[in-house]
């Protein structure tokens, strides 16, 4: 696994477009690589003044073109390998996650979260945006709940929460998608299961920038 990291020029049109309309870097995304085209997790982080493009990918990318259309030329690839050997139970680890949490409501039921799919719908408030990342964290082999002062409390916060609306390729359909950043800490409950979701995402929209998870340790 690879992680490369672009910093993007935010004053180029190209890049201000490509931000307003994700489907742009998905396709440059998908370029970067030869042959069949598999899914990679790529994401938009913000630190401070500056915006990088993050990807994450099974195959050693080809940056030149995607980091001189949105940034400055250059990009930085690192070896993904090194940190999920190092990933095992118990581990703690500060965490972002950048995802489209949702639900599916089956017709005629107002209940928030239902059984049987129905239309997907994007968790709207933040109760429901935490209560999305709490429910689904044990199946994917991490824990984010501590109790203190005999209180249950999410180890995390909800950064920014966003609606994306943009048009989708060449055909024109036009997407809709709620973007969630999520920061905190975490412990590993399932280091396999765990290292899955740190190479294969969570949730929905992974084509527009979502479900891409990055950690560092917290010990």
């Amino acid at each position: 696994m690879y992680l490369s990291r672009i910093e993007l020029d935010t004053k180029s049109r190209e890049t201000m477009r490509a931000l307003a309309s994700p489907s742009r870097f998905h396709g440059a995304v998908e370029r970067a690589f030869d042959g069949d085209r598999s899914r990679n997790l790529w994401r938009i982080d913000t630190l401070g003044d500056r915006t990088y493009l993050l990807l994450l990918s099974r195959e050693l990318p080809r940056l030149d073109a995607l980091a001189a259309q949105f940034g400055y030329g250059q990009y930085e690839t690192r070896d993904y390998d090194k940190l999920l050997s190092r990933i095992a139970d118990g581990r703690r680890y500060k965490f972002r996650l950048v995802a489209n949490p949702t639900f599916s409501k089956s017709p005629g039921k107002d209940a928030a979260v239902s059984k049987t799919r129905g239309k997907v719908i994007g968790c709207s408030t933040p109760e429901y945006q935490a209560e999305w990342l709490c429910r689904r964290a044990g199946s994917h082999g991490f824990d984010v709940i501590y109790t203190d002062d005999n209180e249950t409390q999410c180890s995390f916060t909800i950064t920014q929460s966003r609606r994306l609306s943009f048009d989708k390729g060449s055909d024109g359909r036009n997407v809709k998608l709620l973007s969630v950043t999520y920061e905190g800490e975490l412990t590993v409950t399932d280091a396999e299961k765990f290292k899955a979701l740190l190479c294969d995402g969570i949730g929905r929209g992974k084509a527009y920038g979502q479900g891409m998870m990055t950690v560092v340790s917290a010990e």
